[in-house]
């Protein structure tokens, strides 16, 4: 595995020293990698290259500065499984649902709010009286414990990037009315599987710089390795985009596999070794459903026997079956949220795409989020050329 080097407006990655954000959304230097990327993208052997990059902030970034309209004909760049909320399944939100219902106060991110259950969301729970509380962190969830006598679970959802910290709160004693219902999720598994979609056909990987933090680079040597992709870990500005794209592209052309670190000022291939250790002491993995997409083996993040006492499952019956009325549900026939968040369709291709399905009234996860695609698009226009 290899780092690109930095400061090179002809394919690598602008300022990989700087702190200024706005060193990495300069136009000229923006104009100058566009333009080596239309060189590499003219030598493919068999275009289109086709990228999917897979964190819900690299398509913010995307949307937000337009940058696949600075992308030529002959590389496509789709979105993968990166939205942590879009992949939370049902059945998760119902048991979060029946613990709000229970009485008991719950605590989640702020986007979890409107995810659709079975039958219900926490917003609706709230509505109807139960106690659901935003917090922007494991740390502010454990403060509310403290607070209150009742219990309070912290229905604690994301990648390895929030699967860190909330092993941090869960190994620094808690207060003893405090439980994680975990519905962390762990990414590379989910890589693994959609790799292996034959209707998705992906030549390479812009894998997240947030979750490489604490994971480091050489977590995807195996999949770069087993699949015979390119996987470069690229940075959330707008040169680092295109600077990661760019190799892709330079690797796709010579036929090349392997991991590039193109995010070099934040991730190291190695990643956070004390978030890592704590992370995978309170953690083990499972095979679970994410939305949509599929049952994908170690792809989930559940709370290890060691910490039983805090873990909302073990401690909790979580009674869900008032909750699973599927045929109530309108998401199970028309939402194709899942296809979107496997690379297989734009949000444009679906038909209730601000129609019937719009942030104030979502029917499926991808538009529920800010990380979730369909937002994104709903939020700059709606348009596959953003």
């Amino acid at each position: 595995m290899s780092e690109t080097p930095p400061a090179d407006p002809t394919g690598g990655l602008p300022g990989a020293g700087g702190d200024n954000a706005l060193e990495f959304r300069d136009p000229e230097k923006a104009e100058a990698i566009a333009a080596r990327l239309e060189e590499l993208s003219g030598a493919l052997d068999d275009p289109p290259a086709t990228i999917m990059h897979v964190c819900g902030s690299h398509e913010q970034s995307i949307a937000k500065f337009g940058l696949r309209s600075m992308l030529p004909d002959d590389v496509r760049l789709i979105m993968g499984p990166g939205c942590p909320v879009c992949i939370t399944n049902m059945p998760e939100v119902d048991e979060a649902v029946a613990l709000a219902q229970a009485g008991h106060t719950v605590v989640t991110y702020g986007d979890m709010l409107k995810v659709p259950g079975s039958t219900k969301s926490l917003d609706d729970a709230r509505a109807a009286g139960a106690d659901v509380r935003v917090v922007y962190s494991a740390a502010d969830a454990a403060e509310i414990a403290e607070e209150e006598d009742g219990a309070v679970v912290f229905f604690a959802t994301g990648f390895e990037t929030t699967a860190a910290p909330t092993a941090a709160v869960v190994k620094d004693d808690p207060p003893p009315n405090f439980w994680v219902l975990s519905s962390h999720k762990y990414v590379p598994p989910a890589m693994e599987i959609v790799a292996d979609m034959p209707d998705t056909d992906i030549q390479g990987y812009l894998a997240a710089g947030n979750a490489a933090i604490i994971t480091g680079s050489g977590i995807f040597e195996a999949i770069a390795d087993d699949h015979d992709l390119p996987i470069v870990v690229g940075g959330f500005e707008p040169l680092d985009i295109l600077a990661g794209i760019t190799k892709l592209v330079e690797m796709i052309g010579e036929d090349a596999s392997g991991v590039e670190n193109a995010y070099p000022r934040c991730v190291t291939e190695s990643g956070n070794e004390v978030a890592k250790s704590q992370m995978w002491d309170v953690f083990e993995t499972e095979t679970g459903e994410w939305r949509g997409i599929a049952d994908i083996p170690d792809a989930n993040l559940v709370l290890g026997a060691d910490y039983d006492h805090v873990d909302a499952r073990e401690q909790f019956d979580i009674d869900t079956a008032h909750l699973r009325d599927e045929s109530a549900h309108r998401l199970a026939d028309d939402c194709i949220c899942g296809d979107i968040m496997s690379g297989k369709a734009d949000p444009t291709d679906c038909d209730m795409f601000g129609e019937e399905c719009t942030p104030e009234d979502p029917v499926g996860a991808c538009m529920v989020s800010s990380e979730g695609t369909c937002k994104i698009w709903h939020e700059y226009g709606g348009r596959p050329d953003l």
